[in-house]
């Protein structure tokens, strides 16, 4: 009978190594499923020397079964309508649900086929059945999310290969986990914040279009009627009342193609770049963007560095989730020179982008060994300013959009009432 090799995941999170006899590939895996073992390579033992510690960048096609060596198709992709897409909030709970199952010593082939089956949303039970059946088939699960980019970022594949090769999957998902909801709940609270301005600035929008079509034309025809010289403010919110009804469909025409071709230019690299650096550059809103960013940047390098991941490739796939050009740029200079052998406190100081205060607390770290832990104290810092600076600039907001509105409002209802104050003169 034949002899399959093996490396696998115990259900305390162990990796284990060994051999296991067996007539076939599927009755090894299913020896080992009954072992409580998660194998993340299985391969027939004439096939050569299987490592007993798992590659990072592992390739797809292993001698494994055909359906095994080709991907599973990405079913995060929207096609079956708005409400039936894999959204950023499905992968958060998603996480958490697969790292409680883990904690509990349930084998992940099983977790994920019982996080599938109650699954509701049928992109999200599509997509974890596949990630179940990859599991299955001798796949890692880390190179089954890959498959999956739209849906489990670089980040997110990084850190579970990472806990897969520490043998501490569960504690790295609970990480994982804690990570996302936190970002969602900072997301959430400036959805919040956002939302009241952008409702006070629609309503206005909607009002002075509804009073420029509808209200003041008909005001201005029985005004004409009574006064044959009506006051320049009159003339000129006459005038482009008019304007508005004549050429309303020139003017959707021509917003709809300025939009358009605005869209298409910022999907364009050097778009993008302009968007990045206005970001930065922008008086008001930049100080807040750059602050978000240093939190988002300590905050996700000090997990990585907890889970087990050394600097330089953290710092490279932290680069990547920072959300700008200009920023990335400037964290992969700061991971050459730290692969040149120098701390990551000093090439940072050189940065306008780190504050003093965050450089001096990564130094600490660096020299007591505690990176991590100070990386996630900065991060914890870093938020509360940024939360502080955007509730202040909501706080000027806000009335800054009413103060227009009604400077609007007030100006047509001026125009309007001096026609009625020069006739009353005019009887007086």
């Amino acid at each position: 009978m034949p002899y399959f090799e093996y490396t696998a995941i115990a259900r305390d999170g162990s990796q284990v190594s060994g051999k296991i006899e067996a007539a076939s590939r599927e009755g090894a895996l299913g020896s080992l499923d009954a072992q409580g073992l998660f194998p993340s390579k299985l391969v027939a033992a004439s096939a050569g020397v299987v490592s007993s510690k798992i590659k990072p960048a592992a390739p797809k096609t292993s001698r494994t079964s055909k359906s095994a060596a080709q991907p599973l198709p990405d079913t995060s992709e929207s096609s079956g309508g708005l409400f039936q897409r894999v959204r950023r909030k499905d992968i958060t709970a998603f996480t958490r649900e697969i790292s409680a199952l883990l904690e509990a010593a349930i084998p992940i082939s099983k977790a994920l086929h019982s996080l599938g089956e109650k699954e509701h949303n049928p992109k999200l039970k599509e997509l974890i059945l596949g990630l179940a059946e990859a599991v299955k088939q001798g796949r890692s699960l880390s190179e089954a999310m890959e498959d999956h980019p739209k849906a489990f970022d670089s980040l997110y594949t990084s850190m579970v290969r990472v806990g897969e090769e520490a043998g501490a999957l569960p504690a790295v998902m609970n990480d994982l986990a804690d990570l996302m909801e936190h970002e969602d709940e900072v997301r959430g609270e400036v959805m919040v914040a956002v939302s009241y301005p952008a409702f006070v600035l629609l309503f206005g929008i909607l009002t002075v279009a509804v009073l420029m079509m509808f209200v003041l034309p008909r005001l201005f025809t029985m005004l004409e009627e009574m006064s044959d010289t009506l006051p320049l403010p009159t003339l000129v919110l006459l005038g482009f009342s008019s304007f508005i009804q004549s050429y309303w469909y020139l003017i959707i025409l021509i917003g709809g193609g300025a939009i358009g071709g605005l869209i298409y230019y910022l999907s364009k690299p050097e778009g993008k770049l302009m968007v990045d650096r206005l970001k930065i550059k922008s008086p008001i809103i930049g100080p807040v963007f750059l602050t978000s960013a240093l939190c988002r940047f300590s905050g996700t390098l000090g997990v990585l560095l907890r889970s087990g991941v050394s600097l330089l490739p953290a710092l490279e796939i932290v680069r990547h989730t920072l959300g700008n050009q200009i920023l990335s740029g400037w964290i992969g200079q700061v991971a050459e020179q730290t692969k040149g052998g120098s701390s990551l406190a000093g090439p940072m100081r050189e940065m306008n982008f780190f504050p003093p205060t965050a450089i001096q607390m990564i130094e600490v770290g660096e020299e007591t060994g505690c990176l991590d832990d100070m990386l996630l104290k900065v991060s914890k810092i870093e938020e509360r300013h940024m939360r502080n600076k955007t509730k202040a600039l909501i706080s000027l907001l806000a009335p800054a959009l009413i103060l227009v509105v009604g400077a609007l409002i007030g100006y047509m209802v001026i125009a309007l009432l001096l026609p009625i104050f020069k006739m009353s003169q005019t009887l007086g």
